[in-house]
């Protein structure tokens, strides 16, 4: 052929296509990662928001719109993934968690993405609960209430870091390899080694969660064997930063410490669990992490050198998903399938507030809306056959959401649905009665300020009656003083009929000592509690004294 007609039908198919990644560098390979973390089954925006560097905050969020910007993000480069940093399920809204979170799986096989590292709410309902959501089948006791088969997840869970005590192997794969242009790209996904702390134990009896950074050196002769030399971590892991969403100020937390001490084969971190969005370089190494419930997206360039194999520049940014995009038909689609089934028990109204409920705590740690939930707890086990209980304790991590006044426009001001409800206590534990000893009780609150991550004190929100205040300058293990029940002080001889959700009562959240609880009665559901307590008590208005108070 001759050489001008060569180059003219070459221009000739440019001018068609209009695709600029036809004119890229001929040494180096273009690819986009599209990634997000913390997604938590959000498929309606509902009350989703996010607040702009400007301090604007703007409706932000929910599948129909995630799905229409990941669409827009693919169209840029034929060479893309969606990945995710775990925590897609678990701690999810009703329209998910009523089926078991196969609404969320279906969104995901929806979306197209590709790979997911596993976090600690995949473990929410235990190891055999999640490896059935990744291969298909109905529900053990419930069956399919979506009203037909469900067939599973079609993209890849990966899990590096849990270990199968019995075979001394991952779970899942450690790792997945994509290609691109004939370079390889390595994608270990793995959760935080704290899973154990945060999830109830017996659902993952005979795992062994490894050390983050020990997993990943540990992965490195076996990829450089394969010849890979571009390497990406999907850590639900991450850090706590100052500043907005495309800055890194100040940032702490366990991902400083996590990096560092992984290989410089690494190229990539892309974070989750903190709930927090950053864009940031530690150690040499670009870290990233997109918020939570599908509100922002990290979009990240990634240029590969043909003659070296590797990643030879990093480009990312996290964008905020907005509703400016048309929403994605397919999700609506899904969203109205399960909605026609979950709607009449979510719209039931089942009580009323009388300002908004939030997760702002005080000073001391203390939430208007963990006081109510201690409250219902301690109002549903107090009688004697139901366990004379006399004091409740809450913990922070299991307030997923917030009450607002106006969240329910279709009843009117003030109206709480069982959805909403259900959305602030979404896992469905049940109440355990135990009895504990004051001293027990004591160390119990001084659990709270046994984190391995600074400045994450794990305050347990009181039940009425009860009261103590700690000190943050004392030491660890001596912090927590005058503790009152009904304005007598706790005695650490006396016995005490305790309530708490059934994820403490097993350890969870790291509150060893209830394990130790004697003549333990388990009573309804942590929901059903708090759908009591509505009705009986009615518009519910905040506390009006403090029972935490921080002290010098």
């Amino acid at each position: 052929m001759k050489k001008w007609l060569f180059w003219g039908l070459v221009a000739f198919a440019i001018a068609l296509l209009g695709t600029p990644w036809l004119l890229a560098n001929p040494h180096t390979v273009s690819v986009k990662l599209i990634a997000f973390n913390d997604f938590h089954g959000n498929l309606e925006p509902a009350n989703l928001s996010f607040v702009l560097p400007n301090q604007e905050r703007v409706p932000a969020g929910g599948v129909e719109y995630l799905a229409t910007h990941i669409k827009q993000l693919r169209a840029k480069n034929p060479n893309h993934l969606v990945v995710s940093a775990g925590d897609a399920i678990g701690a999810t809204p009703l329209l998910s968690a009523l089926f078991h979170d196969e609404p969320t799986i279906e969104a995901l096989n929806e979306l197209q993405l590709d790979l997911n590292a596993v976090g600690n709410h995949e473990f929410d309902q235990g190891v055999k609960e999640l490896l059935r959501l990744i291969k298909g089948g109905c529900h053990p006791q419930d069956g399919c209430r979506g009203g037909d088969r469900y067939r599973g997840a079609k993209f890849q869970y990966l899990a590096a870091n849990v270990i199968d005590q019995t075979t001394g192997k991952p779970i899942l794969p450690a790792y997945s390899v994509k290609t691109f242009g004939g370079i390889k790209i390595a994608f270990i996904g793995m959760t935080l080694q704290g899973t154990p702390r945060l999830v109830s134990p017996k659902g993952i009896v005979g795992l062994t969660f490894a050390n983050e950074a020990e997993t990943v050196n540990a992965l490195i002769p076996e990829l450089r064997r394969q010849g890979i030399k571009a390497i990406v971590v999907l850590l639900h892991e991450g850090g706590l930063p100052k500043g907005h969403l495309n800055q890194c100020d100040g940032i702490s937390g366990a991902i400083t410490n996590i990096v560092p001490r992984t290989d410089p084969e690494v190229d990539l971190f892309i974070t989750g669990h903190t709930h927090q969005a950053y864009n940031c370089v530690i150690d040499g190494r670009v870290v990233t992490s997109a918020s939570a419930f599908g509100r922002v997206l990290t979009e990240i360039d990634l240029t590969l050198d043909r003659r070296t194999q590797d990643i030879q520049s990093i480009k990312a940014h996290n964008l905020v998903v907005t509703h400016n995009v048309p929403k994605a038909r397919e999700m609506t689609t899904l969203i109205a399938k399960y909605k026609a089934i979950a709607d009449p028990l979510a719209n039931r109204v089942i009580g009323e507030i009388t300002t908004d409920f939030t997760r702002q705590a005080s000073p001391a740690g203390e939430l208007p809306l963990g006081s109510i939930i201690a409250d219902a707890q301690l109002f549903a086990t107090q009688a004697p056959d139901k366990g004379s209980a006399v004091i409740a304790f809450m913990n922070l991590g299991g307030i997923r959401a917030e009450l607002t006044y106006k969240a329910t426009a279709t009843e009117g001001d003030g109206k709480v649905t069982y959805g909403e409800a259900f959305a602030v206590q979404p896992f469905g534990n049940t109440l355990v009665t135990m009895t504990l000893t004051g001293a027990q009780i004591k160390q119990l609150l001084e659990q709270q300020f046994d984190n391995p991550v600074p400045g994450q004190n794990r305050i347990l929100q009181v039940s009425s009656g009860f009261s103590y205040s700690w000190s943050p300058t004392a030491p660890v293990g001596n912090r927590v003083r005058e503790m009152r029940l009904n304005g007598q002080p706790v005695i650490a001889s006396h016995n005490y009929r305790v309530t708490v959700n059934s994820f403490m009562a097993e350890g969870g959240d790291n509150f060893g000592v209830l394990k130790e609880g004697k003549e333990r009665l388990v009573g309804v559901t942590d929901i059903a509690a708090l759908e009591a307590y509505f009705k009986e008590r009615s518009p519910i208005a905040p506390s009006p004294s403090p029972r935490i108070s921080k002290i010098p």
